[in-house]
């Protein structure tokens, strides 16, 4: 019988969840469609100020981890406990928090045998004007940044397939360079009103 995942270490997290790169798959538009119906469905209509379908399975043609992320942008009155208690109800687990900014990392699909077949990070925060929303639309308009891109992940595929931390680390630069690109380029195209 598996150990619960509460129960793992970190190294046997990232054994039994290593790194996997995958050709883009269509299904993750309709599997990020069927959650968010579902969030919309479990949180109070007033407290979501926008949802949205970021990381590389939400740019079409990309190669990636099969992990469909989603970001949840609430309203400020929105009460943050109550929030999380309905999330857990509905199958989400917490797996980090961070209070200044806020940011509440849940996720689904991580069993005690490896992965489900759909996997899903769920990223809340307060509405704001996130770089994820700028990186992803970058390289949904720019294939050369989306091929650059993939091959770094490749690469760092090969040195960190047991380390998530220091493969997200990895990629930061490249991350950082091609938001700062977009946020010159669409301006203020997510900024708060």
């Amino acid at each position: 019988m598996p150990k619960p995942l509460s129960e793992l270490s970190l190294e046997e997290l990232w054994q039994l969840f290593p790194i996997k790169l995958e050709q883009y798959d269509p299904r993750y538009a309709g599997w990020y469609e069927e959650q968010r119906q579902a969030l919309v469905g479990t949180i109070d209509a007033d407290d979501i100020a926008r949802i949205s379908h970021i990381g590389s399975t939400a740019v079409p043609g990309l190669l990636a981890k099969p992990t469909v992320d989603i970001l949840l942008e609430l309203d400020a009155g929105c009460d943050i406990d109550a929030l999380t208690a309905r999330l857990l109800v509905d199958g989400w687990l917490l797996m980090s928090e961070e209070e200044s900014p806020l940011h509440l990392a849940f996720n689904k699909g991580y069993t005690p045998k490896g992965f489900a077949e759909q996997v899903y990070h769920l990223h809340v925060r307060y509405h704001g004007d996130w770089d994820e929303l700028y990186f992803r639309d970058y390289l949904r308009e720019h294939a050369e940044a989306a091929a650059d891109y993939a091959q770094l992940k490749q690469v760092l595929l090969a040195q960190y397939e047991h380390d998530r931390d220091a493969y997200t680390e990895a990629k930061t630069d490249l991350i950082q360079k091609y938001t700062q690109l977009a946020r010159i380029e669409y301006a203020d195209r997510y900024k708060p009103i």
